[in-house]
């Protein structure tokens, strides 16, 4: 089970003549709202200045508007980044791996043989199942699509189904089969900040999850009736031609595949067993590719870049390696020092703080909850922060409302988990992003899982099934302190 080495405070932690107000706390989140609107959404910048710019402004509000020392400020930047220290460590080996693994004819051999026995009818819902079973069987969401999900895009493709579909179909697979499987580090920490039994939380997401990913599949089958129409005649038999032809394609080229999640499966973490999977690449680049071995440390490194004859193959195989994180690890570092900031200043704590002050009744709570993890998200980019926040700020006011903590930690993992991938400063979202080469806002609208699993609990709770109150509950908090 997943533990913090940084406990984010909560709102009584901080001293009162240092906690800002909701008007204060309110200027630096609506700082970033418009700095990442005008700069990115008008402007069209890459995402490092706007965040600079709000980084700029936070730390301002907090040495001259609230006192914080500049020592402080900066402990706060430091914790979150090691908070998100394992994603950013992550994103260098993810890239590595991907270009060691196309160097192998890992992920060729994947296209090779996917591309026989998919059709662009089925290939959308088929890959969100594949995806959601390999997530639930290892775990990890990331490691899902920075793997299997990079080779589905090439099958998808070849069969012209735009790759934006397909990494929305990865995605809703990849994060459900993550919210149910007990090896999941999001799940067990859900559960651990709010004090409920791992197997209870599971159980009690099951049926949203069920719910929500089945929409997604009944969509995705709608688009596959349409997607990959354009497909000619032939086209793929080409692009077969053109692998086979540039790759030895055998079954020893899945060597890396049978490593990785084998070490998964086996309960090994994800840094490690990425980083075993990146050098089983290296080898089978060696031994079965025949390429030197300088060359395969150096693609390790600078990435791949294979001429085949067909343009749309070199497109798709074309990778950075681990030099080509640098764009997408410096937004990540910029995202969580944003998110470390507005944590140590108390902006989000008295946010979440004030959300649970205008909470009135048991459907307000979960809706509230849902809220505030997203809202972390958003400011934070930080998944961990979503689920814990929450769960440390409301988890006494469920009590006092007599709920259980599963619905805490379902309302929190419902809406939280899923939707980091939508933002694209999100660590969640720059990964996918980088991954799959197609743009947060370009898979988002296809990423049907992200919004069905927070409709999915606003219905509920408006309906009266979001909370089971414990017998001995009463129809509402005992109290509820202004502080």
């Amino acid at each position: 089970m997943p533990s913090l080495t940084v406990e984010p405070r909560t709102y009584d932690d901080i001293a009162p003549d240092v906690r800002p107000s909701l008007g204060q706390a309110l200027v630096p989140v609506l700082g970033v709202i418009v700095f990442l609107g005008v700069g990115s959404g008008y402007l069209k910048l890459a995402p490092h200045g706007p965040l600079l710019w709000s980084i700029v402004l936070a730390g301002l509000v907090g040495r001259y508007w609230l006192g914080f020392p500049w020592e402080d400020l900066y402990e706060g930047i430091a914790d979150s980044l090691l908070m998100g220290l394992q994603a950013i460590l992550i994103l260098f080996v993810i890239y590595a791996l991907i270009s060691t693994w196309v160097s192998a004819g890992t992920i060729p051999g994947l296209m090779y043989y996917g591309l026989s026995v998919l059709g662009p009818g089925v290939f959308l819902p088929v890959t969100a199942v594949l995806s959601f079973a390999v997530a639930f069987s290892i775990g990890s969401s990331w490691t899902t699509a920075g793997t299997l999900g990079v080779a589905f895009v090439g099958i998808g493709s070849g069969l012209a189904v735009p790759a934006p579909m397909t990494a929305g179909a990865i995605l809703s697979g990849a994060y459900a089969g993550d919210k149910q499987s007990p090896l999941s580090d999001t799940t067990n920490l859900a559960a651990a900040v709010t004090d409920t039994d791992l197997y209870d939380h599971i159980r009690a997401m099951r049926n949203g999850t069920v719910v929500a990913f089945g929409l997604s599949l009944v969509l995705y089958a709608v688009l596959g009736l349409r997607a990959g129409e354009a497909v000619a005649a032939g086209s793929v038999a080409e692009i077969q031609g053109a692998l086979a032809e540039t790759y030895a394609v055998s079954a020893l080229v899945f060597l890396p595949l049978v490593v990785t999640f084998g070490l998964a499966l086996y309960g090994v973490p994800a840094l490690p067993t990425l980083v075993a999977g990146a050098l089983a690449g290296t080898v089978t680049t060696t031994l079965v590719q025949g390429a030197p071995f300088t060359v395969a440390w150096e693609t390790f490194l600078s990435g791949t870049a294979p001429e085949t004859g067909v343009a749309l193959v070199n497109d798709l195989l074309v990778t950075g390696g681990l030099s080509g994180s640098a764009w997408t690890v410096s937004v990540v570092v910029a995202a969580l020092s944003l998110g470390g900031l507005l944590e140590r200043t108390g902006v989000l704590a008295v946010l979440a703080h004030h959300l649970a002050r205008a909470v009135r009744g048991t459907t307000g709570l979960v809706i509230g909850t849902g809220a505030s993890a997203i809202a972390v998200n958003v400011f934070s980019a930080q998944q961990y922060l979503s689920i814990v926040v929450p769960g440390m700020t409301l988890r006494n006011l469920y009590d006092e409302y007599g709920l259980d903590g599963e619905d805490l930690s379902r309302a929190i993992e419902s809406a939280g988990t899923p939707t980091g991938a939508l933002i694209p400063w999100h660590a969640g979202g720059v990964y996918m992003a980088g991954v799959f080469g197609v743009s947060t806002l370009s898979y988002a609208p296809y990423y049907f899982f992200a919004f069905l699993s927070p409709l999915v609990l606003l219905v509920t709770a408006l309906l009266g099934r979001g909370a089971t109150p414990r017998p001995s509950a009463a129809e509402g908090p005992v109290a509820v302190g202004d502080d």
